[in-house]
């Protein structure tokens, strides 16, 4: 599947509203890479008080995103038996830059790429634009397991 919208992901991932941020994959190449459609928006639960006079969209919530946006793509492309009953976490970030901040109402696109897997632990990398213009990049891990 070349494309999934916001249903499918939903799907894939255990997050739920609020915190589902990404509203379409598409571009996907099978446990490689996609690009991801987050909506950043003046009503988003995350702007509200993160500055009211001055909203931005948290960093932390950029990588989360990211993460997102990686572990639908690998549940996508992963056998249903593989991911089922089973949870994504993320195990580390090695690298984030935030080059410039963003801001509702604006489409932030990223670009990810699967790197490295071992096992049940997966490597990644980032790139978020809005208007072809880079807001950030990182470089992260995940792995799979056991839902408890």
């Amino acid at each position: 599947m070349d494309k999934l919208n916001k249903d499918q992901i939903r799907d894939l991932l255990p997050h739920r509203e609020p915190m589902l941020l990404v509203d379409d994959l598409y571009d996907i190449k099978k446990l490689q890479s996609a690009t991801a459609l987050v909506k950043v928006r003046k009503d988003s639960f995350f702007v509200q008080g993160h500055f009211p006079d001055e909203p931005v969209m948290p960093g932390v919530l950029i990588v989360e995103s990211f993460g997102q946006a990686a572990a639908a793509l690998t549940a996508n492309g992963l056998d249903k038996s593989t991911y089922e009953n089973k949870l994504v976490f993320l195990m580390g970030v090695e690298k984030a830059r935030f080059r410039n901040p963003v801001v509702p109402d604006c489409d932030l696109i990223l670009k990810i790429e699967a790197i490295r897997s071992h096992g049940r632990v997966w490597k990644y990398k980032g790139e978020a634009f809005v208007n072809d213009k880079k807001m950030a990049d990182a470089i992260w891990s995940a792995t799979i397991v056991d839902k408890k």
